[in-house]
């Protein structure tokens, strides 16, 4: 159950099988991270918020909700093991894995997670999977979680209520190439590992919209 006595899924109006399944979640997830609680209340908001962006751009949102629930399963491992694992199973990583290592517990859950949860389908551990550094292909399932973990309640910041501003006032493409993009300038101005993928990915939507055009001078 939920920090204050309620699942998130029965707060969000879930019924049937799909409360049955989420709950089940909710309190698998509420164990593994019972010495995580900070994480375990950001992976209920974010479950929250997905829920509610894919209620506001015709997603599924039983869909939303798993995968955001689910997002940061891997996320209590340590970046050693999370390397180790994702060597054993052959994904691929652009450049250093040490340095990716913040950034795998997503494409290292979606591994691991359909064996305790057969009965989701891959969309959700795609986008679990897509949720830390993106792809150049986002399926609006990916695009929700992707920006749910990014503006859940818990996030505080103009750049998270700047976003929050504009959901539901612009397309799901444009909200989530605006989250990627503060995400690249947060790296940038923060003078981090900027994963080599993400130049390729933020063109990719760049070049994509009705304005686009070359930016140098």
């Amino acid at each position: 159950m939920g920090e204050e006595g309620m699942s998130v899924a029965r707060a969000l109006g879930f019924s049937g099988e799909e409360l049955a399944a989420l709950e089940r979640i909710e309190e698998l997830l509420r164990v593994r991270m019972k010495d995580a609680r900070k994480r375990y209340r950001h992976s209920l908001g974010v479950a929250e918020t997905a829920c509610r962006l894919a209620r506001a751009y015709e997603v599924d949102p039983f869909l939303a909700t798993a995968a955001g629930l689910l997002h940061d399963w891997d996320k209590v491992l340590p970046d050693e093991e999370l390397v180790s694992r994702a060597i054993r199973y052959h994904i691929e990583i652009a450049g250093s894995p040490a340095l990716a290592a913040p950034l795998l517990h997503g494409p290292v859950a979606a591994r691991e997670l359909p064996e305790l949860f057969g009965e989701l389908p891959g969309s959700v551990f795609q986008a679990i999977a897509r949720h830390t550094v993106g792809a150049p292909d986002m399926a609006p399932l990916d695009m929700v979680v992707f920006v749910a973990d990014a503006i859940e309640p818990n996030r505080r910041g103009d750049y998270a209520d700047a976003l929050r501003a504009q959901v539901g006032e612009v397309s799901l493409t444009e909200l989530f190439f605006a989250c990627f993009t503060q995400g690249l300038v947060y790296v940038l101005q923060t003078g981090r590992y900027l994963y080599p993928t993400a130049i390729d990915i933020y063109n990719r939507y760049a070049l994509a919209r009705p304005d686009a055009g070359a930016g140098t001078r």
